[in-house]
């Protein structure tokens, strides 16, 4: 046979078109920056700025080195966990939920892909915010369900309004809101997420509710929202959670489904086929840092909000740089640079200053003025240099 009758395989077109991943690309800018202003400030990646608590490495350790946590669990999760965190999220909801409510998975994006997988099909629509979290979208893509938008707007901080979901709501399979909110790090008040819920179970649309940066709303805040406590949250609600952020362990990969036994099954049957069960190792440490390590996930909130303190001090009165959302681990700016699109002006802040964001057109349409600062990975020292860097902006 000749080479010209030889065919060459193919890749799933539905992968292939998808964009590189982003936070390496913007690190890739990172690395030409020659260190004229000082240290690099990496504000791309939403990574807790602190070491985890040395109990809660040592469990980690413990589990690491046990045979029992070498062997496969349960498909939902081991029993321990789905326990502890059930108890937890009855008690800062004021709901009443078991383990049976409870399905652990590698990470928050793992709970995203099984919960979409589990309620929307190739085909299907799932309707999400304009900007949105990049890996939810292009989770969507490479599954053949097509992404749907609304829009939130700058001048309501990027807060969703109960009447642009209305416009878009008919005939999509979910809606997935994250709050507080990746990129803008808005944070949706209980009310208008108890709105949208009614709007859903109206429509008879699942609400899929991301809430991995929960434990960094404002201390006196109050419960995030109330519908773990109404009678029928278990019909179309599914809620997502990532132990990442509140224990810094993003890279032992674990986080949470909350919802219905009936969706829980129908999760196990996807996780079966991802990854068989969710890492053992932190399963067992989190199960005893839930009630073990409150005082100190409680000073981490502290210290996350001291962050968002210094950034509004950072941002007031620059020259045209304007903090137009400000929340849980993130701020979303808006750049005076007229005649640079999102992605020039982050690759010109992380080669020539040192200051590594991401482009605001990567979360959407019409964002090309704006950049995701994630700033809970730096302190407020380095917090207050990204001002003064700013300022030599021209």
């Amino acid at each position: 046979m000749t080479s010209a009758h030889i065919l060459k395989p193919s890749f799933n077109p539905l992968v292939e078109t998808l964009a590189p991943p982003p936070i390496p690309s913007v690190q890739a800018w990172a690395r030409s920056y020659d260190g004229a202003h000082g240290e690099l400030i990496d504000l791309s990646q939403a990574v807790p700025g602190y070491a985890p608590h040395p109990d809660l490495l040592k469990w980690l350790a413990e589990a690491a080195g046990s045979p029992a946590c070498a062997g496969y669990g349960a498909i939902e999760g081991d029993r321990e966990l789905r326990t502890a965190y059930a108890a937890h999220v009855s008690a800062l909801y004021d709901g009443s939920l078991s383990a049976g409510n409870i399905h652990l998975t590698a990470g928050c994006n793992q709970a995203f892909v099984a919960a979409v997988t589990a309620v929307a099909g190739a085909g299907d629509a799932v309707l999400m915010t304009n900007p949105c979290y990049f890996n939810h979208e292009t989770t969507l893509q490479m599954m053949g369900i097509e992404p749907r938008y609304f829009p939130c707007h700058a001048e309501n901080g990027f807060v969703p309004r109960v009447e642009d979901i209305a416009a878009a709501l008919d005939g999509v399979k979910a809606l997935a809101l994250v709050t507080p909110n990746n990129p803008t790090g808005a944070v949706y008040p209980a009310e208008l997420i108890e709105e949208i819920f009614a709007l859903c179970r109206e429509k008879g649309v699942w609400l899929l509710l991301d809430e991995t940066y929960r434990d960094f709303i404002e201390p006196g805040a109050g419960r995030p929202h109330g519908l773990f406590d109404r009678a029928d949250w278990r019909d179309n609600l599914i809620q997502l959670y990532s132990f990442s952020k509140s224990f810094c362990i993003p890279g032992h990969r674990l986080g949470a489904i909350t919802a219905s036994e009936a969706v829980v099954e129908q999760v196990a049957k996807v996780m079966d086929n991802l990854q068989i069960c969710a890492p053992r190792a932190p399963q067992f440490a989190v199960a005893k840092g839930l009630p073990a390590l409150v005082d100190w996930r409680e000073e981490n909130r502290l210290e996350i909000g001291r962050r968002a303190a210094a950034m509004r001090q950072a941002f007031a009165g620059q020259n045209g740089w304007e903090l137009q959302a400000l929340g849980a681990y993130f701020a979303f700016v808006r750049h005076p640079l007229d005649d640079m699109t999102s992605a020039q002006a982050a690759e010109r802040l992380a080669k020539d200053y040192g200051i590594v964001t991401i482009p605001g057109a990567y979360f959407g349409t019409g964002l090309e003025r704006h950049l995701r600062v994630a700033f809970a990975n730096v302190d407020a020292e380095q917090i207050a240099e990204v001002g003064e860097r700013l300022r030599q902006i021209d």
